[in-house]
């Protein structure tokens, strides 16, 4: 026995870094699975590790306070990477390197070299990295996707997809405001949700070029905090915001598709929206509901017999993390691992580098093809 779960011949052993809200999610996935044991959880609050570890068995010789040494005593087959966005590179690499597959949390790193790195980790050690792009599971973007998948709107040429906040920047003066800790604002925080499910719904085509701009109107001057927020916390003292409070991006795209993005924490509109529209030869997508962003509603419009029509699909529950995580010990349970090593990952940390790049630059980045 090891971490207070008993070994099951063919079962996979998993560990967790972090203990925040995300990290839990993932515990309670593995716990949830048929497939999984969860033995094994690291992170540096002492009392909240003890906690979290009682919760779900984890002895307090599995309760380790650095990834390394997690990685090293607890024989894993998988682990979540669930910590500050700077940390998704090294802890991922170090667990691919000891031959252990990664669910990470997105964004995959804070900037596409560190990005890179862990999928060239993967390839190297042939393990599987994924991120766990939680809201890819909705239930509204499930069966957009079957509807797409299925031909219904035809070939996809534009799409727009945005998730803007009134007032939520997620930390004012914490590392989700330092550039170098967490590699950008709302486009790299939730923004890259909202990059994912376009790229996700249109088929996964390749990014050739990104214009794009930023803004910080609202963090300099200490205001669009969200209730986690530093009160009081000074634009200019330690942890100074360094990052935009608003992002906006046009990518070309492979076939002549395009993508108009966008992302903000804080912003003077009526209320929170998140949506996804999709432009196509056959018909058309609005995801997204007036009421709330969190509340999911799907309408597809095409014609049937030359008559415009409107559908309203029946929607299953979100999968949540939960969702993701199944996805994951899927993909680790396949018979080969060979397609699973996170390049269709990589094109999301691409568009973000080269849309912070083209913002700086002012000018249309045109990609690399290779």
């Amino acid at each position: 026995m090891t971490g207070g779960v008993p070994e099951r011949p063919g079962r996979l052993r998993a560990g967790v870094v972090g203990l925040g809200w995300a990290g839990r999610q993932h515990m309670d996935a593995y716990a949830l699975h048929p497939d999984v044991d969860l033995v094994a959880i690291a992170g540096l609050e002492d009392d909240l590790r003890r906690e979290v570890g009682a919760i779900h068995g984890v002895d307090e010789a599995a309760q380790h306070r650095g990834y390394q040494e997690m990685i090293d005593a607890a024989g894993l087959d998988v682990v979540s990477v669930a910590t500050p966005t700077a940390l998704h590179a090294p802890v991922a690499i170090a667990a691919l390197d000891a031959g252990v597959h990664v669910l990470s949390e997105k964004p995959l790193a804070e900037s596409v070299e560190r990005a890179a790195a862990m999928v060239a980790a993967a390839h190297a050690n042939d393990r599987v990295l994924d991120v766990s792009f939680n809201h890819r599971r909705r239930g509204d973007v499930t069966v957009l996707k079957q509807l797409v998948d299925d031909g219904l709107l035809g070939d996809i040429y534009y799409a727009k997809a945005g998730w803007l906040r009134r007032s939520g920047i997620p930390g004012l003066g914490t590392w989700f405001t330092q550039r170098a800790l967490a590699g950008g604002g709302p486009l790299m925080d939730i923004g890259v949700h909202m990059l994912d499910m376009a790229l996700h719904l249109m088929g996964e085509p390749t990014p050739e070029a990104v214009s794009a701009a930023t803004y910080a109107e609202f963090g300099p001057r200490g205001r669009g905090g969200s209730s986690t927020a530093r009160v009081g916390a000074r634009a200019d003292g330690p942890g100074a915001y360094e990052v935009e409070d608003l992002a906006t991006a046009f990518v070309r795209l492979s076939g002549g598709a395009t993508l108009l993005l966008e992302a903000s924490w804080a912003s003077h509109i009526e209320r929170d929206q998140l949506y996804v529209v999709l432009y196509g030869s056959e018909g058309g997508a609005v995801l997204g509901s007036p009421e709330g962003w969190n509340h999911a509603q799907l309408s597809v419009h095409t014609e049937l017999r030359g008559i415009p029509a409107e559908l309203t699909p029946v929607l299953p529950a979100d999968g949540h993390h939960r969702a993701a995580v199944d996805d994951f010990v899927a993909k680790v349970q396949a018979p080969s691992w060979a397609e699973r090593h996170g390049d269709d990952l990589l094109s999301r940390s691409v568009i973000v580098d080269a849309a912070y790049r083209s913002a700086e630059q002012h000018r249309e980045v045109v990609l690399d093809p290779s």
